[in-house]
């Protein structure tokens, strides 16, 4: 079952947003995490034919060619000093995918991803796919009580638009 939130709450799914979640719903019965369990490149491997067609660059594998590589600094005549890795980007660079399966929680992975989000040049919405259901652990939920206790609580001011959690 796919479920999703958008942060903040008070901010509407732009139609870019959207695209992205119709795409991990038509592949819905294939990644759900409580039939499967696949591995996050495994995830990704289905949704990236229809991210593509959506405008977005799909990491096709673990090499460095393969990989999708998003500028954080920039040095001497505009050469990129520091960049992250992100599993998908939109053509546009506003929008940056990443696709976690056992590490959401467990390691704190999602933490990273939204402190490289902030940190990536241009990006202003980060979406984050996580499993419904990690062992005994339901990431989604866990990951959700921490956003909606972060954007409520007011402390902390992120420089993106939005985050959108994805549960599958």
């Amino acid at each position: 079952m796919i479920q999703y939130q958008f942060f903040p709450r008070s901010q509407g799914i732009t139609s870019e947003i959207q695209a992205v979640i119709k795409s991990f719903l038509s592949v819905e019965k294939e990644i759900d995490s409580t039939l499967n369990e696949l591995k996050s490149n495994d995830v990704l491997k289905k949704v990236r034919p229809l991210l593509e067609k959506n405008n977005f660059t799909v990491e096709t594998g673990k090499g460095k060619s393969e990989k999708i590589d998003v500028p954080v600094l920039f040095g001497k005549n505009n050469n990129v000093d520091k960049s992250f890795y992100a599993d998908a980007l939109s053509n546009d660079g506003r929008i940056v995918i990443e696709v976690e399966a056992g590490r959401a929680t467990e390691n704190n992975q999602f933490l990273k991803d939204i402190f490289e989000a902030c940190m990536m040049f241009d990006v202003e919405y980060l979406v984050l796919a996580v499993r419904n259901v990690y062992r005994s652990h339901a990431d989604f939920e866990i990951i959700h009580t921490f956003l909606e206790t972060m954007y409520i609580s007011n402390r902390i001011k992120l420089p993106l638009k939005g985050i959108l959690l994805i549960g599958y």
